[in-house]
């Protein structure tokens, strides 16, 4: 059944209520004008409270004057085509009343209040039978269609109902569909708000497992810090005494050639006297000095291999190869490790660990507390 006969001029009747009622919009408010409505010299037309509202805004002093007086007159423009308005002393309230706009008002309210279906009935009419009304709805087909139809037409054999009857009934299949939507849409929006809240956990989540992370590895990065430090200092110490031993040799032994090498000059000038007496006055001592010069033992030196600094090697491998199987717990942490990341018990625990390894080369040299060799003499 084709209605669109019907539904053209229902189309064309809300087109023309739409159009209408942007003509009755007041500028000001932006609603349909409320009564009493007043016009402009301009034509153009205002609700008395927006007119009286335009022109207090545009004389402040005129309602500050003795209520009991007869206000004076002022002056405002238009909000649609700046005309500039005069008024006399009566104000607002000697504008002329626009009849005519308020009775359309009243009308178009009369017939916005019609409902939609009484006026669609009004206009569907059958398409083969143009005087027969739309009244009864063909169960077969499916189809609202006349009384005319059903006797002498394509519904004869059909069975019919009244078209209110199906009407109500559709409808309230509509709405309990539409209930049906509404109530799975509000369980899925609270499904919606649930993983919005589960994706706000996990990034949480997330920061403050990475924020323990860092500080567990700043901790071993304390750790081997600390060590680095511990160790440099065992080298430097030893470096030092080797250092001033070697020094205070090569001081003993500056001093010994310093000496021999004067004692030499005053033995050459000694064989340089041509007088035998005075040459025999000195030469007994200058002997003296030179047989305890040449007795004088030179025999203290370092060790060979005394430079060598090797035995403070150390093998980190097996440390690295450690550090390198760093994984996640599997299992929830205990009690004493709830205390937050990054405490002072967790950084000792690290540490006692890395502490109680055992060195598989070099254990001895390179120690986690070993005291340099005191002796300089010692090859380590």
């Amino acid at each position: 059944m084709n209605f669109a006969v019907g539904l053209k001029p229902l189309l064309a009747e809300a087109r023309s209520m739409e159009s209408l009622e942007k003509q009755l919009i007041c500028p000001i408010c932006l609603e349909m004008f409320s009564k009493p409505v007043v016009i402009l010299p301009c034509q153009h037309n205002l609700c008395r409270k927006c007119a009286n509202d335009v022109f207090q805004a545009s004389n402040p002093l005129w309602q500050s004057r003795g209520s009991s007086a007869v206000p004076s007159g002022g002056r405002f423009r238009c909000p649609s085509c700046r005309h500039e308005v005069v008024l006399d002393r009566h104000g607002v309230y000697g504008l002329q009343r626009n009849l005519l706009v308020e009775n359309i008002i009243d009308i178009y309210k009369q017939e916005s209040a019609r409902p939609l279906h009484a006026k669609a009935e009004q206009h569907l009419m059958c398409e083969e039978h143009e005087d027969e009304r739309i009244n009864i709805y063909c169960l077969r087909c499916e189809a609202p269609t006349c009384s005319l139809c059903k006797v002498f037409g394509a519904h004869k054999d059909c069975e019919v109902a009244p078209l209110p009857a199906v009407y109500q009934r559709q409808k309230s299949e509509l709405s309990d569909g539409i209930a049906m939507l509404v109530a799975g849409n509000d369980r899925i929006q609270a499904i919606i708000t649930q993983m919005e809240e589960i994706c706000h956990t996990i990034e949480e989540n997330g920061r403050r497992q990475k924020q323990h992370v860092g500080l567990r590895f700043d901790a071993l990065y304390g750790i081997l810090e600390e060590r680095k430090k511990e160790l440099l200092q065992s080298i430097a110490a030893e470096q030092e005494a080797k250092l001033q031993r070697v020094r205070g040799l090569i001081r003993q032994y500056g001093d010994h050639l310093e000496a021999s090498s004067k004692l030499v000059e005053s033995a050459i000038q000694a064989m340089e006297e041509p007088q035998m007496a005075l040459y025999l006055q000195h030469s007994k001592e200058l002997l003296k000095k030179i047989t305890d010069m040449s007795k004088a033992s030179m025999s203290s030196r370092p060790e060979p291999g005394y430079e060598n600094m090797d035995h403070f090697s150390i093998n980190v491998d097996y440390v690295a190869e450690m550090l390198r199987t760093i994984e996640f717990q599997t299992e929830p942490l205990g009690e004493d490790e709830g205390d937050g990341p990054g405490d002072g018990s967790e950084a000792a625990t690290d540490e006692d660990r890395l502490d109680s390894l055992e060195v598989p080369e070099a254990a001895e040299d390179a120690g986690p507390r070993q005291k340099p060799a005191s002796s300089p003499h010692g090859q380590h």
